[in-house]
């Protein structure tokens, strides 16, 4: 037999939810059945999985060592060890200064992403055990392209990554990005379009289109629009600040490449020329694409102290490079 005593990262959901990731090898029928046969019960009584759990629950598995074993594996990923770059922390949430080149969630089983580099932080420096992992495993809220840099949202508890997913979900969060274009982009514009997508070439292409159009469209789940304003324009390069209306794979990049402002350093929808002189005159060897700033809207308890909120992560060298101007401020 054994007990486990429901804490705060268990805490609010159903019971079947947590029976299936602690004994994540078990059969959802397995699970339904001892809880009909009493071989698992909710504070001492029967239960059918649907209860809803509260901090201090108790639930006892009637089950043999054994069997608990077999039906119960924790599968912490070794990885390689990374200083994360942290912005912001508390109890729920971690703000992270994603590098270009890092994955944020694995594509594949063999991959190291940011997900297991922060699970790995948390693991080593004593805010999560591997008991904990049982039932609860930290992830990001929000992800950026492996060669996009900037910020990344994690949660730490359950509540906060439910109350960050429900955020960038909704479209709550305000997010920013900037980014280095070819050509000079005079004015603040609101694009719009539409995104077909190739799964074959993981690409995508957008069809420029009027507002008045796309507003006749039965399908608005293709529909993209996309803000940017320059902030600044020097030898031939501008710099944007951009506010993705929608969020689609790969809008930003493949929308300014249809208009015309390929992002320096994309190698995926940019202009060969375009990266060969930037990587040969300021280093450059990823898409210039930061994101670089996260406004929180009014959030709810336990994280009201997050409203209105807003974090900036500083950018990479090649920025300050170009506009030395602007970031040496």
């Amino acid at each position: 037999m054994q007990s486990i005593e429901v804490n705060k990262n268990e805490a609010g959901q159903r019971l079947d939810k947590f029976l299936g990731k602690y004994l994540n090898l078990a059969g959802k029928s397995f699970l339904y059945k001892m809880m009909r046969k009493k071989n698992i019960t909710l504070n001492g009584r029967k239960c059918d999985g649907s209860e809803r759990l509260q901090q201090g629950d108790c639930i006892r598995l009637f089950l043999a060592d054994e069997t608990i074993a077999k039906f119960s594996q924790v599968k912490i990923q070794q990885v390689e060890e990374k200083k994360l770059n942290i912005l912001y922390e508390d109890e729920h949430i971690l703000l992270i200064n994603k590098p270009a080149g890092m994955l944020s969630q694995k594509a594949k089983d063999t991959d190291e992403s940011l997900v297991e580099y922060v699970m790995d932080y948390l693991l080593s420096s004593g805010q999560l055990t591997r008991e904990e992992l049982r039932s609860f495993r930290p992830s990001v809220c929000n992800r950026l392209d492996r060669n996009t840099s900037g910020l990344v949202a994690a949660g730490k508890s359950l509540v906060g990554l439910q109350l960050l997913s429900a955020i960038f979900q909704e479209r709550s969060l305000h997010k920013y990005y900037l980014c280095v274009v070819k050509g000079n982009v005079k004015e603040k514009q609101r694009l719009s379009g539409v995104l077909m997508k190739d799964n074959r070439k993981n690409q995508v292409h957008v069809k420029i289109t009027a507002e008045k159009w796309l507003a006749k469209q039965e399908n608005q789940k293709t529909i993209i629009h996309t803000e940017y304003e320059p902030l600044e324009y020097k030898n031939g390069y501008t710099l944007l600040k951009v506010t993705l209306i929608t969020g689609k794979t790969h809008q930003i990049r493949a929308h300014l490449a249809a208009v015309g402002h390929p992002i320096a350093g994309d190698y995926k929808y940019g202009d060969p020329k375009v990266n060969a002189e930037v990587k040969s005159i300021y280093g450059v060897r990823s898409q210039m694409l930061h994101s670089f700033q996260m406004v929180f809207p009014d959030m709810p308890e336990p994280l009201t102290y997050l409203s209105k909120k807003c974090f900036t992560a500083p950018v990479p060298v090649e920025f300050q490079r170009m506009f030395a101007e602007i970031f040496s401020n």
